[in-house]
C-alpha cells in the first residue's frame, strides 16, 4: 500500500520539461527507481499470455456488476485492481518505443494512477479512445472489440473513435464498470515543441458512474445518487434517524432531508421506492443490518436495481460542523436559488442530513464533479410531510416482472414531456391531503376536460418541447467550467455542445413561454390554473417574454449555422458572458419550467379522466373531522364511500362484463355505516380486485384526479397499509409468515384513527388455528381500538361468525353462482360462476376444490380431496367448538369471573342483589359464546 501510494504522488506530480526524456529513457530500458515501468517489472515476468476470463469475472464482480460496487479509500487508495492468476500484468517494455508521435507513455501515467480504483479507463488519442491492457481484455470481452498489439513492447490495446464513445460507455456502465475519461492537455506539436523524446500529456478529466452521467439521462425517468447516513444510537422509544442526501446530475439539483424510522425501516424502504437511486454510498460498517436489509430488499424489489458504495470510515461523513465549513470554504451551492444553509433549516435532523450531505460532496470530489458542487441547486425533501403517507408495499403495486404495466403511474402516464413524466411520478409518491390543494387541482382537471379544444392546443405546444428541466442543469453546469475547453483536441467539441445546449434551451423556453401566454391571456384562457401554477412574470419590459428575445438575437448574431464553423476563443468568452447573463434569471426560467410540467401532468389527468370511455367522477373532499378517544361516529369519523367503483385495470378484453360496486365505510348523511368490511368469497372470486380499486380511488382522489366511480366521498386519508399477496424473501432468511407479520406490525404500531388498511389473507402462511389466532387478534385490535377504515379480506370463515353482531364490522362477500359443468353433465357435476358482484353477508365457503379443478387439477385427484375435506370437516368442527367454548370461558368471561369472585372473597360487601346480578351477566354471555361485546 506505501508502495502504491509513492508511485502515485509520483505520478500526479508535472513532469518538467528537462525531466521527459529521462523518464522516457528510464521506461524503456527498465531502470529508475521512481519509474512505474519498474513497478510493473516487479509485479510481472515479461511476457504476453491472455488474461483468464476467470480474472476478468472476479474483477467485475469486485467492480459491482450485480448490484454493488466495490469501495475506493481516498486517502490509502485501497480496493486494490483484480490482477490475472499467476501474478501476470504489463509488460515493462511494452512502453518503450512510445514516443511523441503515438503518445501512449504518457498516457499509462493516467492510466496507473486510475487503475487502482478499480475501474476502466479510456485514454484520449487523437480522435480515437483506447484501452489497455487488462482494460483491453475487458474491452474485447463486453463490447466485442478486437485486440491488437502495439508499441515495441507489443502492449494490447482496443478502440473506439469518439463518435461512439458515448455509447462504449453506457455499455460499460450497465455491465457493472466506473468509467474514467482522460484526454490529452496538448497536441503532439506542443509535446515535439518540449523535446523530441517528450510524451503528450494527459489527465483523467471525468469517471462516468451510472448516476452521474448526462448522457444516460436523456430519457424521463430521473437518475439519482444517493448518500445515507445512520445516526449513531437508538432512542428511548426505538426509532433510529437517518440523514440523507441526493443528486439528480443531470438537472443539476441536490436535495437533503432524514427520517424518523423504527426497527423494520419501513420509512427507509419508502425513501428508497420514491428516490429510486442508481447508485447509493454509505459508510462502510456504519449501517445496521436492518437497513442493510432494506438496502438489498429494495434493489432487488426496485424496477432498476441500484449499486451499493460503501464509503470508507473517517474520510467523506465528517460530523455536521465540519462539512459546514467546507461548504463555506469551497463556496458550493453558490448558485442555488435557496442558500444551503435554509435549505437545511426546513430538516428537522439538520446534523445527521448534513453528514449525508458530506458523505455526497466526498463522493462527487472524487468523481471529479465539483462544478455540480458549485452551480447545483439544493433543496429540502420531505419523504411523508403534509401528504397521504403510502407504506413501500402500497407503493410498489406492480407486477412480479418488475415492469410499470398495471401500475397507477403507467394508468395515470399520459405525459408527453420527460420533465412532465418525473413529476407525475413525484406526484403519485406524494398525493395532497390538504383538502384545498385537491381541489385546486380538480378544478383544473375539470376545466381541461370540459375544454378539450384547450387541451389539444396544450398537447400540441408541448411535444415542441425538449427536455427543458435536463438542459437548463446543463447549462448551469457550464457557468464557470472552462477548464474542458482548453483542451486542444476535444475544447471546440465541448464549446459546440454548449452552444447547442443553450440554443436549445432557449428555443424550448420560447415554445413554452408562448403556451403560458396563450393561457394567460389568449382566447384559451382557464382561469383556475392561477390556483396551481406559480407563473413569473412573462409580458412587459421586465418579463420573460421580452428578455428571452434578446438572447435569442445575440444567438443569431454571435453562433450564425455554428455547426459549419469553427469556433474560436473568442466565441468561448462570448457564450460565457451570454450564459451568465441568462443564468441570472434562473429562478424565472425554473418557474416557468416547472409550470409548464405541471401543465403536463394535470392535462395528463384530464386524458386519464376522459380516456377510459366508462363512469369517472370528481371526488368529494371532506374537512378532516375532530377527534377524540370514542366519539368518532358521533362528530361525524372517517369517511369512505364510493358507489359503482371498478378497477381501471379490470377491463382487459372484456369490458362489457366489467361490474361496479359499492364500498361504504362511516357515517354519512345517509346515516350510520360501519368503518370495517369484512370480505369472504371464493378464490379468484374478485377480493383482492375489490381491495386494490379501494386504494386506488383513495389515491386517486387525493392526487387531484377523476375517480373511476359513480360517486366518491371520502374524508381524507393520512396513511395507507397494505397487506396484499403472499411473498417470501429468501435471500434475507425471512419466510412468507415472517414477511407477513413484520407489515402487520408495522400496521398495529402506526395506524391512526385517518388510515386506510386493506388486509388481504392474514394469517395463511402459518397453521390453521395459528393463523386464525393472529388474524382474529389483529382484526380486533384494529376494529375496537384504531377505528380506521379497514378491508379485511379472509378465508377464515368462523371470523365471520365471531363478528356478525358487532356494530363497527360489515360482513360482506363476493358472489358466485353455479352452473353445469357442460351441457352433457348427467352426473350432476357443477362448476363456479364468479359473479365479481358484492352482496351483503357472509360466503359459506371459499370453493377451493372447484377453483382448482378449473386449474386442472386431475379429477380423481380433486374427488379424494373432497372426500378427505368432509371427513375432516366434521372432526375439526367439533374440535374447534369445544375449543372456542373453552377460549370463549377463559377470556370473554374472564372480567365477570373476577368480579363474582372479589365478591364472594369481600366480607364487607354481601350484598345479594350484586352476586345476583353477576351471575346473571355470567349466564347471559354464556349462552351468547359467540357475541362480542362492544
Amino acid at each position: 500500500m506505501q508502495r502504491q501510494k509513492s508511485i502515485l504522488s509520483f505520478l500526479k506530480k508535472p513532469s518538467p520539461d528537462n525531466q521527459s526524456s529521462s523518464s522516457a529513457a528510464a521506461a524503456a530500458s527498465g531502470g529508475g527507481s521512481a519509474s512505474y515501468c519498474d513497478m510493473l517489472r516487479r509485479q510481472r515476468p515479461p511476457g504476453l499470455p491472455a488474461i483468464p476470463s476467470a480474472a476478468l469475472d472476479r474483477r467485475r464482480s469486485r467492480s459491482g456488476a450485480g448490484g454493488s460496487f466495490g469501495s475506493f479509500n481516498a486517502s490509502e487508495f485501497g480496493g486494490s485492481r483484480a490482477q490475472p492468476e499467476n501474478g501476470q500484468c504489463l509488460n515493462p517494455t511494452c512502453l518503450s518505443g512510445f514516443r511523441a508521435n503515438d503518445g501512449c507513455g504518457g498516457l499509462f501515467n493516467n492510466v496507473l494512477m486510475f487503475c487502482v480504483t478499480n475501474e476502466v479507463s479510456l485514454g484520449g488519442m487523437g480522435k480515437f479512445y483506447e484501452l489497455y491492457e487488462i482494460d483491453a481484455e475487458i474491452g474485447h470481452k463486453e463490447l466485442n472489440w478486437k485486440i491488437t498489439f502495439s508499441g515495441v513492447g507489443k502492449c494490447r490495446q482496443v478502440g473506439i473513435s469518439e463518435s461512439g464513445i458515448d455509447d462504449a460507455v453506457e455499455k460499460l456502465m450497465d455491465r457493472g464498470y466506473k468509467v474514467g475519461r482522460m484526454e490529452q492537455t496538448e497536441t503532439s506539436n506542443q509535446a515535439k515543441a518540449r523535446g523530441s523524446t517528450a510524451v503528450i500529456q494527459r489527465k483523467l478529466v471525468h469517471v462516468f458512474t451510472p448516476s452521474t452521467t448526462v448522457n444516460s439521462n436523456v430519457g424521463p425517468q430521473a437518475v439519482h445518487l444517493l448518500a445515507l447516513k445512520e445516526s449513531n444510537c437508538w432512542s428511548e422509544d426505538g426509532s433510529i434517524v437517518y440523514g440523507f442526501a441526493f443528486l439528480d446530475y443531470a438537472a443539476l439539483k441536490f436535495w437533503v432531508g432524514s427520517i424518523c424510522d423504527d426497527a423494520s425501516c419501513s420509512a427507509l424502504g419508502t425513501l428508497l421506492l420514491q428516490v429510486s437511486p442508481r447508485e447509493v454510498v454509505y459508510e462502510s460498517r456504519g449501517l445496521s443490518k436492518e437497513a442493510h436489509k432494506v438496502l438489498q430488499k429494495s434493489s432487488s424489489a426496485g424496477s432498476v436495481a441500484f449499486q451499493l458504495t460503501p464509503l470508507p470510515l473517517n474520510t467523506d461523513f465528517l460530523d455536521a460542523t465540519e462539512v459546514k465549513k467546507l461548504v463555506q470554504y469551497k463556496g458550493y451551492f453558490k448558485g442555488s436559488l435557496n442558500s444551503w444553509d435554509s435549505a437545511l433549516s426546513d430538516v428537522t435532523h439538520d446534523d445527521v442530513a448534513l453528514c449525508a450531505l458530506g458523505g455526497l460532496i466526498g463522493h462527487l470530489s472524487r468523481m471529479m464533479l465539483e462544478d455540480a458542487l458549485q452551480n447545483g441547486d439544493i433543496l429540502p425533501y420531505h419523504v411523508f410531510r403534509s401528504c397521504l403517507r403510502m407504506d413501500a408495499q402500497t407503493l410498489i403495486f406492480r407486477a412480479t416482472s418488475q415492469r410499470s404495466q398495471g401500475t397507477l403511474y403507467k394508468y395515470l402516464d399520459h405525459c408527453i414531456t420527460a420533465s412532465g413524466k418525473r413529476l407525475l411520478r413525484k406526484w403519485i409518491c406524494h398525493p395532497l391531503k390538504n383538502v384545498k390543494e385537491i381541489n385546486d387541482r380538480l378544478n383544473v382537471v375539470e376545466d381541461l376536460m370540459k375544454h378539450s379544444d384547450v387541451t389539444s392546443i396544450i398537447a400540441l405546444y408541448l411535444r415542441k418541447l425538449p427536455d427543458l428541466e435536463r438542459l437548463l442543469g446543463r447549462v448551469r453546469a457550464s457557468v464557470g467550467s472552462s477548464a474542458a475547453l482548453t483542451l486542444p483536441v476535444v475544447g471546440e467539441k465541448v464549446l459546440k455542445q454548449r452552444v447547442k445546449a443553450f440554443g436549445s434551451v432557449v428555443k424550448g423556453l420560447r415554445i413554452g413561454i408562448d403556451l403560458l401566454l396563450i393561457l394567460q391571456n389568449g382566447d384559451h384562457t382557464i382561469s383556475s390554473l392561477s390556483e396551481v401554477l406559480n407563473l413569473p412574470l412573462l409580458s412587459g419590459n421586465d418579463g420573460l417574454d421580452e428578455c428571452l428575445r434578446q438572447f435569442e438575437v445575440s444567438l443569431d448574431d454571435n453562433f450564425p449555422r455554428y455547426q459549419d464553423h469553427t469556433l474560436q476563443d473568442s466565441d468561448a468568452e462570448t457564450l460565457n458572458l451570454l450564459i451568465e447573463s441568462f443564468i441570472g434569471k434562473v429562478a424565472q426560467w425554473s418557474l416557468a419550467i416547472h409550470a409548464l410540467s405541471c401543465l403536463d401532468v394535470l392535462q395528463s389527468f384530464a386524458v386519464a379522466g376522459s380516456f377510459s370511455g366508462h363512469c369517472m367522477s370528481r371526488p368529494v373532499l371532506l374537512p378532516a373531522p375532530p377527534h377524540s378517544s370514542f366519539s368518532h361516529q358521533q362528530n361525524g369519523g372517517p369517511l369512505l364511500n364510493v358507489k359503482g367503483l371498478w378497477h381501471p385495470y379490470a377491463l382487459g378484453a372484456n369490458e362489457s362484463g366489467l361490474v361496479p360496486n359499492d364500498v361504504h365505510l362511516g357515517e354519512d348523511s345517509t346515516g350510520p355505516h360501519p368503518l370495517t368490511l369484512l370480505l369472504t368469497g371464493p378464490n379468484m372470486g374478485g377480493k383482492s380486485t375489490l381491495l386494490r380499486a379501494t386504494c386506488l380511488a383513495a389515491i386517486l382522489a387525493q392526487l387531484g384526479c377523476f375517480v373511476p366511480c359513480e360517486m366518491c366521498v371520502l374524508s381524507p386519508v393520512d396513511v395507507i397499509f397494505t397487506r396484499l399477496g403472499a411473498t417470501d424473501r429468501i435471500m434475507s432468511g425471512e419466510s412468507t409468515f415472517f414477511v407477513e407479520c413484520a407489515e402487520t406490525a408495522a400496521i398495529l404500531q402506526n395506524a391512526t384513527v385517518d388510515s386506510l388498511v386493506l388486509l388481504d389473507e392474514l394469517g395463511r402462511g402459518t397453521s390453521t388455528f395459528d393463523g386464525y389466532a393472529i388474524a382474529y387478534a389483529v382484526f380486533r385490535h384494529l376494529v375496537e381500538k384504531v377505528r380506521c377504515r379497514l378491508l379485511f379480506a379472509t378465508h377464515y370463515h368462523p371470523l365471520t361468525k365471531e363478528f356478525a353482531s358487532h356494530p363497527n364490522v360489515s360482513l360482506q362477500h363476493m358472489a358466485c353462482a353455479f352452473k353445469p359443468k357442460n351441457a352433457n353433465s348427467l352426473n350432476g357435476e357443477m362448476e363456479p360462476v364468479f359473479l365479481y358482484r358484492l352482496d351483503p353477508g357472509a360466503c359459506p365457503e371459499s370453493y377451493g376444490l372447484q377453483v382448482a379443478q378449473m386449474a386442472g387439477i386431475p379429477h380423481n385427484v380433486v374427488e379424494a380431496a373432497s372426500k378427505v375435506s368432509q371427513r375432516l370437516k366434521v372432526s375439526l368442527v367439533k374440535n374447534f367448538e369445544s375449543s372456542m367454548a373453552r377460549s370463549e370461558f377463559s377470556t370473554l368471561h374472564e372480567e365477570w369471573l373476577k368480579t363474582l369472585l372479589a365478591v364472594s372473597k369481600n366480607g364487607t360487601c354481601l350484598d345479594k342483589d350484586d352476586v345476583s346480578d353477576t351471575l346473571y351477566c355470567l349466564w347471559h354471555e354464556m349462552k351468547n359464546p359467540c357475541r362480542i361485546r362492544k
